[in-house]
Order: C-alpha cells, then sequence, then structure tokens
C-alpha cells in the first residue's frame, strides 16, 4: 500500500492540491509530517474539490512515524554527481515499474521551498527525480501529480503480477546486517570508504526490490562467503 507523506508543508493549497490528484489516481493514504499550516482550512477544501474525504483523514504525525514502513522512497529536484549514491534516482516510470501494492510505502515530498534535507535523503531506501528543462523545481502538486499518474498506469499491470511477493523491511535488515557484517571484516583505506560501501549496499538492495525468492538465494550466497 502507497502512503503520501508530506514532509513540514507550508501551505495548504498544495495539501488540497495533492489530495485532489491523489483521489485522481487512486491512492487513498495522506500522511503529514509536522505541518506548519492547516490542512483543513477554506483553502485546502478549496483546491482539493471532491477529495475533501482525504484531507479528513489524513494523519498528521512526527517524522519518527516513518520507521513503521517497509520502504521508504523520496523525491527531489537536486541531483548529486555518480559518486553521490544517497542522490542517485529513478526516473518515475522505473520507480512505477519496481513498486508493489503488497508493502508499505512510504512516498515522501519535501518542504515546498527546500525540499527533503540531506539525513531525511539518506533514510531513504532511493528517490525518484523528474527530468524538467533549465528549472528543475517543479511545484509540488504539479511532481506529485506526475508520479501519481505513472504509479496509477502501472497498476494494470501489476495486477497481472501479484503473485511475485517483495521482502518487507524486516526481510531487507536482515540482508543489510549480514552484509555490513561482511564488510566489517574486509579492509579498507579509510572508515569512510566502508560507511561508503554501506550506504552503497542500502540502495542497491532498496532499488533492487528483491523478491522472496530472489532474497533467500542472496542471503545463501552472502553466507558462503568467507
Amino acid at each position: 500500500m502507497i502512503y503520501v507523506v508530506l514532509v513540514e508543508p507550508k501551505t495548504s493549497g498544495n495539501i488540497g492540491a495533492i489530495a485532489r490528484s491523489m483521489a485522481n489516481f487512486n491512492l487513498k493514504n495522506l500522511i503529514l509530517v509536522n505541518p506548519k499550516c492547516e490542512h483543513l482550512n477554506p483553502e485546502a477544501i478549496r483546491r482539493a474539490k471532491h477529495a475533501k474525504g482525504i484531507l479528513e483523514n489524513s494523519k498528521i504525525v512526527k517524522y519518527s512515524y516513518l520507521k513503521k514502513f517497509d520502504y521508504i522512497i523520496g523525491t527531489t529536484s537536486k541531483l548529486g554527481k555518480d559518486y553521490n549514491i544517497p542522490r542517485s534516482p529513478l526516473l518515475p516510470d522505473e520507480f512505477a515499474r519496481k513498486i508493489t501494492l503488497k508493502n508499505k510505502t512510504a512516498l515522501l515530498f519535501g518542504r515546498e521551498d527546500a525540499g527533503l534535507t540531506n539525513k531525511e535523503i539518506l533514510d531513504c531506501d532511493f528517490i525518484v527525480n523528474i527530468p524538467s528543462s533549465e528549472y528543475s523545481a517543479l511545484n509540488i502538486s504539479h511532481a506529485a501529480t506526475i508520479i501519481f499518474y505513472e504509479l496509477f498506469k502501472e497498476q494494470g499491470k501489476k495486477e497481472l503480477n501479484q503473485k511475485f511477493s517483495h521482502i518487507t523491511k524486516t526481510e531487507k535488515e536482515i540482508i543489510l546486517k549480514l552484509i555490513n557484517l561482511k564488510l566489517k571484516k574486509m579492509s579498507f583505506e579509510t572508515p569512510q570508504k566502508r560507511e561508503t560501501q554501506k550506504r552503497l549496499w542500502k540502495r542497491i538492495i532498496g532499488k533492487a526490490m528483491l523478491t522472496k525468492r530472489e532474497a533467500f538465494a542472496l542471503l545463501g550466497f552472502l553466507k558462503k562467503i568467507k
């Protein structure tokens, strides 16, 4: 199940517009992390149109609430170079092909003015970026609509593929724990290089969206590495 998460939104109208877009593309779960505005004021309700119910049923939480999710997917317009592993993105259609409704997935949208922080990006399994022209930052509700559309478009295909179950947060943690144990035994020139490997493998496992069968095979392989 996909949960749309707005981190510290500042504009009621944007919350309403995103709720309307969610209704257009069959998304129902809206979470507001430490909102800086009123999500049920007249402007939000006006922009939401017939999606008022999504606003009324939205949940206001602290950032720590996100620990409950199997996958955390960030969105950003700010990209680094190839060496900047946390900001290595997928395109919206690539993300839509990978995601499954069987897992609890948080889709994060950052602050209207500053986006997600570096710390929040690090907490994500991977990030999604929408290619654009010279001015890369889209309005948050426009960016959300593009991603929601790609998700909706893929769901028909996904219904044919529901027999494949992807791993949960618990199973991801088991794999990453084993990888980190292997890395701990390896020699690196600096502690920073070992930390870079940890971040790299977190991104690889997150992006892979492994099926349970694939995860069991990977665990078996890792256990054989001495």
